[in-house]
């Protein structure tokens, strides 16, 4: 795989992709905002690219340093976080949030990873308790989070081979049909 570049959701369906990633993460937790962060590795930053809920209409495209925040410590470490009380963690960058217009009480979030590289990061602003689940919150998180690295990963994908593009985006966007028919059922899929 050639390396992202951080433009990679400039063509029409990758942003579609994208955005349907964070509706479906922000439907699957009651959620009042999630979005989808590109880790430009050149550059030491994350860039919005798709926001759904709070801040979808002045966020994507926007930079910050790769470093700061709950979204940098998830790509620095790999991890992912789930945080109910944002007022007593000393990760949490206040000032930045304060920044995006929407200071959220709790966040979860996940690294979109390819192997043990991180290609960005997928969080969720003031989840709501899980209830149609039979899995844990985080687990959930974390089986969405791969769901959208696989399709963050086709939206990276730089290659001219169209057919196996077109072939790799349709496993994408099958791949958010089976997360929304999990949040609708309430039982995993295999």
């Amino acid at each position: 795989m050639t390396e992202p570049h951080p433009d990679a959701a400039s063509d029409p369906l990758s942003r579609e992709l994208l955005q349907s990633v964070v509706e479906v993460a922000r439907a699957i937790f009651g959620a009042q905002a999630s979005s989808v962060f590109l880790y430009d590795e050149a550059a030491h930053e994350l860039i919005f690219q798709a926001v759904s809920g709070r801040g979808e209409d002045h966020l994507v495209g926007r930079r910050f340093p790769a470093g700061q925040g709950i979204a940098g410590w998830v790509v620095s470490s790999g991890e992912p976080m789930v945080v109910d009380d944002l007022a007593h963690n000393t990760v949490f960058d206040r000032e930045f949030a304060e920044s995006t217009e929407f200071v959220p009480d709790a966040i979860m979030a996940a690294p979109l990873l390819h192997g043990d590289r991180v290609l960005g990061v997928l969080e969720v602003l003031e989840p709501v308790p899980q209830s149609r689940s039979s899995l844990g919150e985080l687990d959930l998180l974390a089986l969405f989070a791969d769901q959208a690295a696989t399709a963050l990963r086709v939206v990276l994908e730089r290659r001219v081979d169209a057919p196996r593009a077109a072939r790799e985006r349709a496993e994408a966007l099958d791949l958010v049909g089976s997360l929304q028919r999990l949040l609708e059922s309430g039982t995993p899929t295999s």
